[in-house]
């Protein structure tokens, strides 16, 4: 006969004669049971009444956009959606909301009625939405060194994803990056393990709380394990680093994440003697699951299933699959086909199956399955705003003040800013901002750096977007320079790609027009990572690097002109030269003959 599951709402399972009522007792004794206990039975008596295709309908996830059809939902028991770069769900929060809760709608209409979970990459803010408050990536809040700003901006991000439609976020990025060469550095706390464990563990905090308010979501660890340590810095390439050196450097973000309860941990993309992480069934299995005793769920990246060893990928730990891009069937197919034929056991696919449903129970998806429409009007509200803000002013290291010549007085005759960085929220934000490798232009609700520098400056404030407006009258120039936009291998400096560990001979341009005319300089970088500035830094009169600060561009001005003192300490050593990295690393991993122009921690201030 029909089963319908939906007294789990109810916390309450008939099997049998048997009533179990999970807020009271499992004995003749009475004794009280733990809310984790109350789960297992739930997870046991649930696992038992599905078929096979039904628990590898939970292991799948797609794209609510072209990896599905209406009904496919329901047909193929899809156990979550995730939105990426392509169509959005709509224009307004209310249309994102609406599109996720038909579909979870579907979800629950099956005979078992299993929620979905969605998961979103928001990574700086739900930076997938335009209108949501943008934060300063996290090498920029490395640069805070504050743990308790850390976890405010992901209760914020926690709060916008829900308001959204999301109740599970991939973030937060755990890697150490050994060499600024790899495009996802800027995704990344730090160089440093103790920052980035300290950091990890405010993240997590924050996102998740202990997932009973329905304004937290689900946290990911990612990528497991390597991913920032490969050779040249090359993404998915090879880590050849030893397994004790992982252990050593690597692996104690990830038990800090475990141990405060992150719901998954996302597999990396590259290789660890000579087999993909994917695959690698001694790091996920051994050493993640069984030795940092991780009860959540191990989830693969990109299209893992196709790209990675199919069926082995599940026998090494993977429990859910981005099925995405073509792969819904050959997954789901190839898995079936693979159980059957015995190549993998039953008790793996449950193993997985109950790791997915423990995060849904906990998150309280069987009672409260459904977005709140009252989170809506914070989105982008004044008061997240001004904690981006903060992130901004407290992530900007000053590296070098000559004669003092920062904080700018207000009443300066004529200052001058300079470059398109200056005047484009969008590439000062970096990739991952509305866009998978960002959005070259303004986006709504943002506010530049020339916005906040004209809010700030009392005297006449000029734009010179590539410097050739000879302004050389001001007292004062501005000069805004850095990276374009990019994302994951896109932003790999491996000799394919247009990025590199310099400066454009355009933004070069840009200080030296300026400095050779007697103006004095102050430069600004918007970058990912590190760059190789020597000689801008040599010829400025003040340098600051801002790393990628989101939304509130004004948080620089506030700086530059003495309402706050710099804080930021930087999260990286930096570079002297390009022949740094002749090697695998740059400075600091592991040779130590190679020294940087400046270490980890260093960051002037203005004097009291």
């Amino acid at each position: 006969m029909k089963i319908f599951y939906n007294l789990l709402a109810k916390n309450v399972i008939v099997l049998g004669v048997c009533v179990f009522s999970f807020t009271s007792c499992f004995n003749d004794e009475k004794k009280e049971v733990s809310k984790n206990e109350i789960i297992e039975h739930k997870i046991d008596s649930l696992l038992k009444l599905m078929t096979l295709e039904e628990k590898i309908g939970q292991m799948t996830q797609v794209r609510h956009f072209y990896d599905i059809k209406d009904g496919d939902v329901a047909s193929k028991f899809i156990g979550s959606v995730i939105h990426t770069d392509g169509p959005t769900p709509g224009v307004t929060a209310e249309e994102w909301q609406s599109k996720f809760t038909k579909l979870q709608k579907e979800a629950l209409s099956t005979r078992l009625g299993i929620p979905l979970l969605f998961g979103v990459d928001a990574v700086h803010g739900q930076n997938t939405f335009e209108g949501s408050t943008i934060f300063p990536h996290n090498i920029g809040l490395g640069a805070t060194h504050n743990a308790k700003l850390v976890e405010e901006v992901a209760k914020i991000t926690a709060l916008e994803s829900q308001a959204t439609g999301f109740n599970w976020v991939f973030s937060p990025c755990v890697a150490i990056p050994y060499n600024e060469q790899w495009g996802r550095v800027y995704e990344a706390f730090s160089e440093s393990t103790e920052l980035t464990v300290e950091l990890t563990r405010a993240s997590i905090k924050g996102h998740q709380g202990d997932l009973s308010n329905n304004s937290t979501v689900m946290a990911t660890a990612k990528h497991f394990v390597g991913d920032g340590a490969t050779n040249k810095g090359i993404e998915g390439g090879d880590t050849s680093i030893s397994l004790k050196e992982v252990s050593e450097k690597l692996l104690d973000p990830y038990r800090e994440a475990v141990n405060n309860g992150v719901g998954a941990v996302m597999a990396s993309f590259n290789m660890f003697e000579g087999v993909p992480m994917h695959a690698h069934k001694t790091m996920l299995t051994d050493t993640l699951k069984l030795g940092m005793n991780f009860d959540g769920i191990v989830v693969s990246d990109w299209k893992g299933y196709s790209r990675f060893g199919e069926y082995k990928i599940i026998n090494a730990g993977i429990d859910m699959v981005m099925a995405v891009d073509g792969d819904l069937d050959f997954f789901q197919n190839g898995l079936k086909n693979a159980v059957d034929s015995l190549l993998v056991s039953n008790e793996r696919i449950d193993d997985a199956v109950k790791r997915i449903l423990r995060q849904k129970f906990r998150l309280g998806l069987f009672e409260n399955p459904f977005p709140d429409a009252s989170f809506i009007k914070k989105i982008g509200s004044e008061a997240h705003r001004e904690i981006a803000k903060q992130a901004v002013r407290e992530s900007l290291v000053l590296l070098k003040n000559e004669e003092e010549i920062l904080p700018i007085k207000k009443k300066t005759k004529k200052i001058v800013v300079v470059g398109e960085h200056a005047n484009n929220s969008g590439l000062q934000s970096g990739g991952w901002t509305i866009s998978w490798q960002g959005k070259p232009e303004n986006y709504n609700g943002a506010t530049t750096i020339l916005d906040g520098i004209k809010e700030s400056a009392e005297g006449i404030v000029v734009y010179d977007k590539d410097a050739t407006g000879k302004h050389f009258d001001a007292d004062v120039a501005i000069i805004v320079v850095g990276e374009t936009p990019y994302a994951e291998f896109f932003g790999d400096i491996n000799g394919e790609n247009s990025y590199k560990l310099t400066l454009t001979k355009a933004h070069q341009k840009y200080i030296k027009t300026y400095k050779e005319k007697g103006v004095k300089v102050v430069t600004v970088l918007i970058s990912g990572r590190p760059l190789v500035v020597t000689n801008e830094l040599e010829v400025s009169n003040a340098f600051i690097a801002s790393w990628l600060p989101g939304s509130e561009g004004n948080g620089i001005a506030e700086v530059l002109f003495g309402d706050y003192n710099f804080k930021g300490k930087l999260p990286h050593s930096w570079p002297k030269s390009v022949e740094d990295y002749k090697g695998k690393y740059g400075p600091n991993f592991w040779d130590n003959s190679i020294k940087p122009l400046f270490p980890f921690g260093y960051g002037l201030t203005y004097k009291q």
